[in-house]
Parts: structure tokens; C-alpha cells; sequence
């Protein structure tokens, strides 16, 4: 069974109440067991829960009672930003001023924000970006000591290059890995921690599929690397920072929370798909979608996969063991008037909720507070198996 997804959610159905945001811990090996042992962080609270009238069935519903949006102002008390352009990245940075959850987003277009509910979105920074093809400003991460240090990531396509830059707020942001092959296609990017301390890179393949397969390129690869854009230590060729290779548009990275599953959605020549991030060549997918919905974000619960499709609405839910292999057809929620349109970046905030960033003014059907980002916050169940 596979747990549905809806806009609200009790917040009694999550850890405590409420999402925690905890410290990552130092560097490990690519291959060692991680010694998870975070600090207590922020405890911002998710959107309340919605409350019944006597004699209704509150579990799994969604309150009918919110109104559509009047221009920027949405009235969902999941939505903490509106009126955005294509969002691209978004990473939870802890509580805001009301106890909710705050985030830094990125657009498309270049604008990295830091956005919290009921206040106007504050520009971090404005890069110049190349957005003539699939790229522009498509990827985000945080670093793992990001309460400390403010420390964000982007990937971005430049005049010359796809690069990943690294920004402190009020400075410059510094290029740290250039030289990312940029073609007519292939150009979108996509980051993540690995929770041990290093930046997971996802790269196109600049449109030529013989640079997925070159060892020497950096372009159609998983790459790993720390804070300064050099080979993390304990990657699986010493020096390289190539973990995988074959890519060809990927658009979403995750890993789970024990830092022992890592996943890439990319975008093949046949179909979507999903692969499990290990050393060496792409193998064979663990999950494909031949009709292509546009999978790009996704998140490794502890036994459910979410997937964000950014050509139809809703989101994918993928059951899955413990062991990282899924035990049923994907189903999809939030596919109807309760979800947020088309769905592209993602990134956990527990084992039982997500940000989400919408990109329905990419070719979607925006209303007026597009577009957003949400919490999503999965209860009850659904039918996922064969």
C-alpha cells in the first residue's frame, strides 16, 4: 500500500509534531556506513491540520474550504511562496519568524530566494544565465554546515559552460566547477548532499551522447565533489569526481535519509526513468515511464519513492522495501483541484513531508499566485501494488 499525498496533513502525523532540520554530519567514504548522529536543529511546524466538523471523516481529506487565490495571495496555508517564475530548486533552511517553515528557492531565470509565508520572497542573489535551451539556473543544494556557514550551491549555463557556483549572502557567487560541456540540449543540471558532507552534481550530455559515455567528460555524469569543486574524498575513483556515467537530462537528485539510497531521474531518448545511483555505467533503470510525464524531483522516503512529473500534473508515488526496490506500480496524487498543477524540483524535509517548487508557467495552467512553493505531507493509503 502506498501512502497518499495530500495539500494538508495533521501535524500529528510526523516525527514530533513538527519537521526538524538537523546538522549533516562530517565527510565519510563513498562506500563506508555513515555514523549518522545529527544535532537537534530548528523545529519549524508544517501547515495545521485540517479539523472536521462533528461527524465528518477528517483522515486523508483535504479541506474544501480554502479559497481560490487573489492574485499573489494564496490561501493554503502549505504554500509559503507565490508568484515566482519556473521554479527550479528549492531546500528548507529551518523555521521563519511565525514557526513555519522557510526556504531558499531558485528560478529558472536566475533569481536565487529566500521565502517564507506571508512575505515578500528576498533576493539572495541574480545571476546572469543562458536559458536558450533546457538550461539556465536549474539546480540547488545547501551545504551540510548551512546554519553556520549560509552556504548555497547552483548549477548554472553561462555564455560558455554549464558551472556550479557557490554563493554566501551579500557576496559574489564564486565558481567552483567549470567546464561542464553546454550543447543545444542536454544543458540542465541538478544538485544535492549526499548527507555525508559532499555535493551530488547530475549533468546533461550537451546533447551528444558520446560525452555520457567519455570518462574524461563532465558532461552525462553523477559527480562528487566538496565545498571547494574538487573530487571528494572516498569517491570511487581516487582524484575522479565521476561516480556514474550516461546521463542524458537529468532533472532530479535525492537521497534517503541514512544516506544509503541515491537516486537520479533522467530524461532517455525512449522514456523517462529513474535510476539507483551506484559506481560505473547507468544500468538498467529502476523505474520507467514510457508515456514521459517529465520526471524531475523526487524524494527517498523510508518505504515510498515520490517522483514530480513536470508535463502532466500530480506527483508519482513509488512503493519501495527497505533494500531500495519497488513492490508496486507507481500510483499518482495530487493530480486533481487539490494539487499544485505541474511539479518540478523537491527535497525532503522528513519521512513524512516535502517542498515542492511548481513550474506550471512553463507550459502548465498557472493561477494567479503561480508559481509556488509548498509543503507536501503524505496520510492515508492507496492501492499501489499489482
Amino acid at each position: 500500500m502506498v501512502r497518499s499525498v495530500a495539500l494538508l496533513a495533521a501535524a500529528c502525523l510526523l516525527a514530533g509534531g513538527c519537521a526538524s532540520f538537523p546538522d549533516e554530519p562530517a565527510p565519510t567514504s563513498w562506500s563506508a556506513q555513515p555514523q549518522l548522529t545529527p544535532q537537534a536543529g530548528p523545529k519549524p511546524e508544517l501547515p495545521g491540520e485540517f479539523r472536521p466538523s462533528p461527524g465528518e471523516q477528517g483522515h486523508g481529506q483535504t479541506p474544501q474550504s480554502v479559497p481560490p487565490p487573489q492574485g499573489c495571495k494564496d490561501f493554503n496555508p502549505a504554500v509559503i511562496a507565490t508568484c515566482l517564475n519556473t521554479v527550479t530548486g528549492v531546500a528548507p533552511i529551518g523555521g521563519d519568524s511565525q514557526g513555519g517553515v522557510a526556504a531558499y528557492a531558485t528560478e529558472r531565470g536566475g533569481r536565487l530566494v529566500k521565502a517564507s509565508k506571508d512575505v515578500d520572497p528576498v533576493v539572495i542573489a541574480q545571476i546572469d544565465v543562458d536559458t536558450s535551451s533546457d538550461g539556465g539556473l536549474t539546480g540547488l543544494a545547501l551545504s551540510a554546515t548551512f546554519a553556520e556557514d549560509q552556504l548555497a550551491y547552483v548549477y548554472v549555463t553561462t555564455a560558455t559552460d554549464n558551472r556550479v557556483l557557490r554563493i554566501a549572502p551579500g557576496d559574489t557567487p564564486k565558481p567552483i566547477l567549470t567546464g561542464i560541456p553546454k550543447g543545444p540540449s542536454g544543458n540542465r543540471g541538478v544538485l544535492a548532499s549526499d548527507r555525508k558532507g559532499a555535493i551530488l552534481v547530475a549533468t546533461g550530455d550537451a546533447g551528444n551522447p558520446a560525452l555520457a559515455a567519455d570518462p574524461n567528460s563532465l558532461a552525462g555524469k553523477v559527480l562528487r565533489i566538496d565545498g571547494s569543486g574538487q573530487p571528494a574524498k572516498g569517491n570511487p575513483t581516487a582524484g575522479s569526481a565521476v561516480v556514474m556515467s550516461g546521463l542524458r537530462q537529468p532533472g532530479g537528485l535525492c537521497v534517503s535519509a541514512d544516506a544509503q539510497k541515491i537516486w537520479v531521474t533522467d530524461w532517455s531518448a525512449a522514456y523517462d526513468a529513474v535510476y539507483r545511483v551506484t559506481p560505473g555505467k547507468v544500468g538498467d533503470a529502476a523505474w520507467t515511464w514510457p508515456d514521459r510525464p517529465g520526471v524531475m524531483g523526487c524524494a527517498s522516503l523510508s518505504d515510498l519513492l515520490w517522483v514530480t512529473t513536470t508535463k502532466t500534473p500530480g506527483l508519482q508515488n513509488l512503493p519501495m522495501n527497505a533494500a531500495g526496490s519497488f513492490t508496486g506500480k507507481p500510483t499518482v496524487t495530487l493530480d486533481d483541484a487539490s494539487g499544485y498543477g505541474r511539479i518540478g524540483p523537491m527535497e525532503q524535509i522528513n519521512d513524512s513531508a516535502a517542498l515542492v517548487g511548481t513550474v506550471n508557467k512553463a507550459g502548465g495552467q498557472p493561477v494567479s499566485s503561480d508559481d509556488r512553493v509548498a509543503i507536501v505531507v503524505r496520510t492515508g493509503h492507496d492501492a499501489g501494488k499489482d
